[in-house]
């Protein structure tokens, strides 16, 4: 019975070493071999940060060899300075882009913050400590009224807040009269306003307490994206929305509460710009929302959602920074300045296609 037992295991033992083989070949015919270009596409798919920092590295160095006085303390702690209020615009871009949304109406909803600000306490009288906080309950509101547009009535985020944006900014100019607030009157009845615009010295540099500030939020706001259900479930409904809601997160939840916490960002930054600036001006940071788009595109952040990082957003805002800075100290005109960062956007843009097409 052995005897004649042992023949058939041995085939079947040499056609099962003969299948392996073919399937081991098979596997390795099947399996494409990278090109050096798509090794770099793979990795910079998954490390979107990287080609920003290259960009602010590269270009630090080249205008601190071509421009005077580039790299001294002064000029640099002023860059941090001027990205400041749109860093902050920046966080609450990024938490809006990452869910494959827009928000065209950040810069309209921190002005009428300011001017809620301004008026109650100013030329109303009320305590600056209560009016304060309600110029940012008004952020937190403006941003859940888009958000509810988006969310219940399934509108797009673009045609959304192109249509607040321009609310918001007649509110703005109804409520204060097209009139600016005076720094002499913020400063004698509603000082608590200038908070974040305190200077102090540090190593030779002067740095003011909303940049200080705004770091501190970049470090929460990544902890927050990297490190807590609500973050995770934010790049989810980016990535996929249906398969986020098939998976059991409340999507409409998620989006209603990301515009409400990008409203209070930008309320908050513009409790910050008032010390920056120093007065409340209905015409201020026009443009705000332009810029804000322009640090998030630049930093990485995939226009079509659930790809970036808030780190991105910070280093796109420097770059924007420091080609201004650095154009500005080379002697170019301001037109070109604008070409410059437009080339940088559409180039970011270039480069977030580029690297959609990486297969999973």
């Amino acid at each position: 019975m052995s005897e004649t037992t042992a023949p058939a295991k041995r085939e079947m033992q040499d056609f099962e070493r003969v299948l392996t083989s073919s399937s081991s070949e098979l596997a390795r015919f099947d399996e494409p071999r990278r090109s050096p270009l798509q090794h770099i596409q793979h990795f910079l798919h998954s490390n979107p940060t990287v080609v920003p920092v290259l960009v602010l590295v590269v270009s630090t160095l080249i205008f601190g060899a071509i421009a005077n006085n580039f790299f001294t303390a002064f000029n640099l702690t002023l860059i941090i300075q001027q990205v400041t209020i749109i860093g902050i615009l920046g966080i609450a871009q990024t938490l809006v882009i990452l869910t494959a949304g827009i928000d065209l109406s950040v810069a309209a909803i921190m002005v009428l913050s300011t001017v809620v600000m301004g008026g109650l306490s100013v030329n109303m009288g009320l305590p600056s400590i209560l009016a304060v906080p309600i110029g940012l309950a008004c952020g937190i509101l403006c941003g859940a009224v888009n958000g509810g547009l988006v969310t219940l009535f399934r509108l797009p985020p673009f045609i959304v807040t192109l249509g607040t944006w321009k609310i918001f900014f007649a509110l703005v100019l109804w409520l204060s009269a097209g009139q600016s607030i005076r720094s002499q009157d913020i400063d004698a009845s509603a000082p608590l306003l200038k908070l974040f615009g305190g200077t102090f010295s540090l190593m030779g540099a002067q740095f003011t307490t909303g940049s200080v500030v705004m770091l501190l939020l970049f470090v929460l706001f990544f902890y927050v994206l990297n490190s807590t259900a609500w973050g995770r479930h934010v790049y989810a409904v980016g990535d996929d929305r249906d398969a986020a809601r098939l998976s059991g997160i409340d999507t409409d939840r998620v989006l209603l509460s990301v515009y409400a916490v990008a409203g209070g960002l930008c309320a908050f930054a513009g409790w910050v710009s008032i010390g920056r600036v120093g007065s409340v001006s209905p015409q201020s940071f026009f443009e705000g929302n332009l810029d804000a788009i322009t640090a998030v595109v630049i930093g990485g952040t995939s226009l079509f959602g659930g790809r970036g990082s808030i780190v991105g957003t910070l280093v796109g805002a420097l770059i924007v920074g420091v080609f201004r800075s650095g154009l500005n100290l080379s002697g170019v005109d301001v037109l070109w300045q604008q070409f410059a960062v437009g080339a940088l956007i559409i180039l970011a843009v270039a480069i977030d296609q580029w690297l959609r097409k990486v297969s999973a």
